[in-house]
Formats: structure tokens, C-alpha cells, sequence
């Protein structure tokens, strides 16, 4: 149970003047000091990125083999000042992701550290703007999505669980988490399996799956439709990428306060450290590399799906 995590975590995000600062100095006093804040600053305003890099027994870090698991919070803003007050549901990406980072550091100071290293990125802006969307408003970014991508996604990652909350739409009318199936250089492939029983296993419930489609999968700019920015790190990387949704029973609006379900964020929490667990061990797998490979070799390459297309 994460829950007193989350609650600090929270504690350092709900307020106006929120930072990754505070951030830092929250995970210094857990001794962790593998923490970087670099704030950019754009016409539209200003973000502080975030990068937690948790090193494992057997991780790269160490000289070892084992693989690195990337988690990215991925959101607009944790607040829309001064059209609303208080954090918003577009900051439960933020708040999950730092609370899995928060949990492994935890366990790490207990003598239980994972196997791999882990990698977790994400953004504090307490005064995104807003921007209009279907069926609800959507929150903006102080900073381009390209700016996002450059500064959450990191090379050593090799693959990549993005939180988003995921509420605004009329397709996951469902409160809880679900995954996307897997996307790679352009192409959708299976759910993974292995991702499925961690899903089961921290919900209780049957797997839940995000419905994706073409559109998602290619980069904002293009003025098709998205449901959200969930997918934008796979436009960006030739790594596999996994949505992990946090979904609500009716369209809820990113700027939309008070609309954060404690539970629903620990599970996305849980999930991701779930996930890191087993990635790190290699029993938890994103894709079959053969059967991506035949795809290439019989339909070829889809990576012009992460380009912005022929005008």
C-alpha cells in the first residue's frame, strides 16, 4: 500500500507555489540524491522537468545486464491557476509517478532494492493553461510537446510505462487503471501478456485495456484527433511504450480540481513498481522481438507514423 507515499508526494504538488525543488528536497531527506530539476521556460510560461534515476542491483548503473524501465508522468500541468485552484486531475500522471519513485527509494533504504535501474521523469507546472477538447477541456502545456519528449524520455530507458490520467472521453467509462497494448516505431502490437497479470494482480480485477487508435500514436501538431497526450513518448523513441491509464466512470475535465481518486493513483503507482520489479528480473516483457521483427520484414517500417506526416 502506497498510500502514505501519495500523501506526501500530494502535500509538496497541491500548493500554487509547487516546484521540483521540493520535490528534491523531499527525496533528499530519503537520501536519494540521483534527482535533477531543470526548469524551462517558454513564452507560454514555465515547467520544472523532473529525472529520478534509481539505480539496481544488476542495472546498468552497477555494470550489470539488466534492463531499464522508464516511468513518465505525463501531463499538462498539476494546476490550471488562475483558472482554477488547486491541483487537477491532469496531475495525477505526476503524482503516481513520483510516488512509484518515492516507494522504490523507500524499499531501496529498507536493503530491498530492485534489479534493474529505474528511471522515472516528469513535470511540475502549477499554471498550465487550458485548452478546449471534446468532450471536455483538455489542460494545455506552458511548454511544447517536443520539449516534453526531449527532457522525460532518456536513452538508458529501453522501455516505457507513461501515466496519464485518462478522463476526459467517453470510451474508458470506468474508474480505475488500464494499459494500452504495447506501440513501437509505429506499429500497435499485442497487449503483453506479462502486463496483464501484473494488472490483475494489483487490481483484483479482469485486465482492463485502453482503446487506441492510429491517430494516438503520431505526434500532437498534426491537428488530428488524440485522446490524450498518453502516447505521445512513442513518437519520440524507438523503445516499446505502455499507456497506463487512469480512467473515471464519466468524462471528467483535465482541469477539473478536486477530482483525484486516492485509490485509483495508488493502484497506477503500484502497477509501475510492480512492473519494475519484474522488467528488471526479465520475466515481465513489453513485446515479442521476433514477432516484431517478422512484422518489419513483411510490412516494413511504420516509423513515419512518428513524424508530423507530408503536408
Amino acid at each position: 500500500m502506497l498510500h502514505e507515499l501519495i500523501l506526501k508526494i500530494f502535500k509538496e504538488l497541491d500548493r500554487p507555489d509547487a516546484n521540483g525543488e521540493q520535490i528534491e528536497h523531499l527525496f533528499n531527506s530519503y537520501g536519494h540524491k540521483e534527482i535533477t530539476v531543470t526548469e524551462i521556460r517558454e513564452d507560454d510560461g514555465g515547467t520544472d522537468f523532473l529525472k529520478i534515476k534509481i539505480p539496481g542491483i544488476n542495472g546498468k548503473a552497477a555494470g550489470g545486464e539488466a534492463p531499464t524501465l522508464g516511468i513518465i508522468g505525463r501531463l499538462g500541468g498539476i494546476g490550471a491557476r488562475p483558472e482554477q485552484t488547486g491541483f487537477v486531475s491532469d496531475g495525477d500522471g505526476a503524482l503516481a509517478a513520483l510516488t512509484s519513485a518515492l516507494k522504490i527509494v523507500d524499499m531501496k533504504n529498507n536493503g530491498e532494492s530492485l534489479e534493474g535501474d529505474v528511471i522515472i521523469a516528469t513535470h511540475i507546472d502549477p499554471n498550465a493553461p487550458t485548452i478546449p477538447h471534446d468532450p471536455v477541456p483538455f489542460m494545455g502545456s506552458s511548454v511544447d510537446m517536443t520539449v516534453m519528449n526531449e527532457h522525460e524520455i532518456d536513452d538508458e530507458m529501453d522501455a516505457i510505462i507513461t501515466i496519464d490520467a485518462t478522463k476526459g472521453n467517453r470510451i474508458t467509462n470506468f474508474r480505475g487503471i488500464c494499459i494500452s497494448p504495447t506501440v513501437k516505431e509505429g506499429y500497435i502490437l499485442r497487449v503483453s501478456e506479462t502486463l496483464i497479470d501484473i494488472l490483475q494482480n494489483v487490481t483484483g480485477k479482469p485486465a482492463s485495456v485502453l482503446p487506441i487508435t492510429m491517430q494516438d500514436i503520431t505526434p500532437y501538431g498534426n491537428d488530428v484527433y488524440h485522446i490524450n497526450s498518453i502516447l505521445q513518448p512513442c513518437t519520440a523513441t524507438d523503445k516499446p511504450v505502455v499507456g497506463l491509464a487512469i480512467t473515471s466512470g464519466v468524462a471528467v475535465p483535465g482541469s477539473g480540481s478536486g477530482a483525484s481518486q486516492l485509490n485509483d493513483v495508488e493502484e497506477a503507482a503500484r502497477f509501475s513498481v510492480e512492473a519494475a520489479k519484474q522488467f528488471g528480473k526479465q520475466k515481465a516483457f513489453f513485446h515479442d522481438a521476433e514477432e516484431y521483427a517478422k512484422l518489419r520484414n513483411l510490412y516494413g517500417s511504420m516509423a513515419h507514423l512518428q513524424t508530423l506526416g507530408e503536408k
